[in-house]
């Protein structure tokens, strides 16, 4: 395979035919290879006609001397009972082109979609209630999970794509499902948009460029939102009495990137962010579910935590540590970390022989060289651990608190400069 390489998502329809056929022209002069990634869904009887169509098609055009090749996923499973068809059908194409083009060496990927397309997109949003993000509709090029996603036509009418193809005399399938009404997409194509063009005949070059327009306020609203998270937020979380400093308008749009940066990309949905605005401030201890965790508020500080599977039934009542490295204990829902360091470290020669036992209630903890002992109820409010945050096991030495999740090594444990001394840090799972 050449060392230049690009994909097209190429369905066998109408407009990923063209875009296959133009993106062919113009490889064969820049010594490009191109990648067909067809995905077989499985979801219309006609699907293995058109998967055939479409490897007759490029075997075709490799004879008539095209740069191309012809890579096909079937996927497997189906929705879930109550799932939406076209979402489940959305997410597992781009997962499968996603893989197809990395296996093939391609970065790039050229979809199909249009003018029409993108006014399409916006009109679907804004039904939905969206916000700024959802009416910036789809972005011309983007980076996402190590793939460059190009829509290189988005600027280009329906009309346009339709010359392109009678001009080469191009043959396509037509998908059978495009007049479902089932789904939003086709309600809108065919029984809304003739009559929205017909009595606007811009309508679809004005809502496309109003999504140009909601991608530039998507922008500046996530710069601003860098701007505020870099005051009110830090590794603990976000500080509430700093969040409320800023404008209703600004407290919602820092919410939600925070809780986005916090779940790598996922939003929250709207009536979370509602309830949020509404009682955050005047929470001083709660939570509010999340799908895969929840939001707790604790002094003032918000922070995401996410789902913790279950620890089993039976639990790790001992544990040899004789170096540095993770030591999982799933009966306690979590691992140990162990790290070497200079001072303020355990001798590892403490931690040969351990034994794990859960807080009984009379344990008592000493904080810092000098300190007294004091109980762990209190060591953990002065500190601030949330009770979420005080799971785990209690690691003991020949009868002596060694290690407490929290808060750490006890200092009657601390060995001196020299030794060889590590420290120990509870993760429990999912976090």
């Amino acid at each position: 395979m050449a060392a230049r390489c690009v994909a097209v998502a190429y369905s066998g329809g109408r407009d990923s035919t063209a875009l296959l056929h133009a993106t062919l022209a113009e490889a064969a002069t820049q010594g490009v290879q191109v990648l067909a990634l067809h995905v077989h869904h499985g979801l219309s009887p006609n699907a293995d006609a058109w998967l055939a169509h479409c490897e007759a098609q490029c075997r075709r055009w490799v004879r008539a001397g095209k740069p191309v090749e012809f890579v096909a996923r079937r996927l497997s499973g189906a929705p879930a009972l109550g799932d939406s068809v076209e979402a489940w059908a959305r997410d597992a194409r781009y997962a499968a082109l996603r893989e197809m083009a990395l296996a093939h060496g391609a970065g790039i990927v050229l979809l199909a979609h249009h003018q029409r397309d993108q006014a399409e997109t916006l009109l679907l949003q804004a039904l939905r209630g969206a916000g700024t993000a959802g009416l910036a509709g789809m972005p011309r090029s983007v980076v996402r999970d190590g793939i460059e996603w190009q829509r290189p036509w988005l600027d280009k009418p329906r009309e346009a794509v339709d010359a392109y193809v009678r001009r080469h005399r191009l043959k396509h399938i037509e998908d059978d499902s495009n007049a479902d009404p089932r789904f939003a997409r086709n309600r809108l194509r065919l029984q809304v948009w003739p009559a929205l063009s017909a009595a606007f005949p811009q309508a679809e070059a004005t809502l496309a460029t109003a999504a140009q327009w909601s991608q530039q306020a998507t922008t500046a609203l996530d710069e601003l939102a860098d701007i505020d998270l870099a005051r009110i937020a830090a590794d603990d979380g976000l500080h509430v009495v700093r969040w409320l400093e800023l404008s209703e308008a600004r407290r919602s749009n820092a919410l939600r990137a925070w809780i986005r940066r916090e779940r790598r990309g996922e939003a929250a949905p709207a009536s979370l962010i509602a309830r949020l605005l509404d009682e955050l401030p005047t929470s001083s201890s709660a939570r509010w579910p999340l799908s895969d965790g929840e939001l707790r508020v604790y002094r003032g500080v918000l922070r995401c935590e996410a789902s913790t599977p279950a620890a089993t039934a039976t639990r790790e009542s001992t544990l040899s540590i004789v170096r540095a490295g993770t030591h999982a204990l799933p009966g306690w829902g979590g691992d140990l970390h162990v790290e070497r360091v200079a001072d303020a470290g355990v001798p590892l020669a403490w931690l040969a022989h351990l034994e794990l036992r859960e807080r009984a209630g009379a344990e008592r903890f000493q904080a810092g060289i000098g300190r007294p002992p004091r109980s762990l109820k209190k060591q953990f409010q002065e500190a601030g651990v949330p009770a979420w945050q005080r799971s785990g096991p209690l690691l003991y030495s020949g009868g002596q608190l060694v290690f407490v999740p929290g808060l750490g090594l006890d200092a009657r444990v601390l060995g001196l400069p020299g030794q060889a001394l590590v420290t120990l840090r509870w993760v429990a799972s999912g976090r």
